[in-house]
């Protein structure tokens, strides 16, 4: 049989993550014999049986894969940045930013107090993680373990498993990272290159949620592949506690976001805090899981994507500032400017 190999051009990804989803899902198709995505070109190489049009082809695929906000081209698409959506986006950002900073001051979302470890931080960067592009492999993850127990009758179960075993497991393996930390006498220039490094993740995930400096997704870390292969691994399996691992396994999927909770996370140098920073985060992706898990809730698609993804982008970059100038604060470089 004739193998043909075709070159696409990927319009409406974000990250790693995003294209370790549009593998998944083009490597189901019938027909498809390989796919290979290059996140960094945002192209896909896919090796069909078919001999049709490549126009063809790739209305067929897109049609697969568009529900996520992805689309194959066979031309590249001039990229044109859309300026007029932070008429909206910046003032909403300027409005959730300052509520965070007034009910931090207030000590309203101190839940959790321990020394340098802001958890509250953590947990409204999960919120941020939540419903960014970036965790859409996440929810395509919980979709799929829903549909395949579904049929079972079990598709609460799953989905309540699911659940547990990522939180579970971000409270375990953050505390063995916290661990990992302790082994070390983190100095005043270590904690700062680690606070300083955690920033500068987040400026680089908050820039590319922006959608307006294409360069920005280069700067974006990512985890080696053979863990990533590992992670799809876990969803052939077939035994009841599958959506446990797979929810523990989402620890390891390549998210700037939960990279950035891991680092932090290691200059903790304790199991709690360790455990208790990525706990926090863990909870706050939660809510948004939960509306995929229960509800048929799409969010960041539409019209109004473009707005949704640079509040987003620009509530990270806060954060990202935040912790910089913390941390620099911490190590005596600077006054405190925050306050926490």
């Amino acid at each position: 049989m004739t193998h043909n190999k075709h070159i696409f051009h990927v319009q409406g990804m974000h990250c790693k993550a995003c294209g370790l989803l549009i593998t998944d899902k083009l490597s189901e198709v019938p027909g498809v014999v390989s796919v290979r995505v290059d996140d960094a070109r945002n192209t896909a190489e896919v090796v069909v049986e078919t001999e049709a049009a490549a126009e063809t082809i790739a209305r067929d695929l897109s049609a697969v894969i568009e529900k996520d906000g992805y689309t194959l081209t066979i031309e590249k698409t001039r990229f044109v940045p859309k300026w007029s959506e932070f008429r909206y986006a910046l003032p909403i950002a300027l409005v959730f930013s300052a509520a965070f900073y007034l009910l931090q001051k207030a000590g309203l979302v101190n839940l959790i107090n321990a020394e340098n470890v802001n958890f509250s931080a953590a947990f409204g960067i999960g919120l941020v993680a939540s419903v960014s592009s970036c965790l859409a492999v996440v929810g395509g993850l919980l979709l799929s373990v829903s549909a395949q127990y579904a049929k079972e009758g079990g598709k609460k179960t799953s989905q309540i498993l699911f659940h547990a075993g990522r939180i579970i497991s971000f409270f375990v393996l953050g505390g063995v990272i916290g661990l990992i930390g302790s082994a070390f006498t983190l100095s005043s220039l270590a904690a700062l290159i680690l606070g300083t490094v955690v920033g500068l993740i987040m400026l680089s995930l908050g820039l590319n949620l922006l959608e307006v400096f294409p360069w920005a997704k280069r700067l974006q870390p990512h985890m080696p592949k053979f863990l990533t292969r590992a992670t799809k691994g876990v969803a052939q399996f077939e035994h009841g506690l599958v959506p446990l691992l797979i929810g523990a396994s989402t620890f390891f999927l390549p998210c700037g976001f939960t990279q950035s909770m891991q680092v932090y996370s290691l200059s903790t140098g304790t199991f709690f805090g360790g455990a208790m920073t990525m706990f926090a985060f863990a909870l706050g992706t939660f809510p948004v899981l939960a509306l995929i898990s229960f509800t048929s809730v799409e969010l960041g698609k539409g019209k109004w994507s473009g707005v949704f993804f640079k509040t987003a982008g620009l509530l990270v970059i806060a954060f990202g500032i935040m912790n910089m100038v913390n941390s620099f604060a911490a190590a005596g470089i600077i006054r405190p400017v925050f306050g926490f």
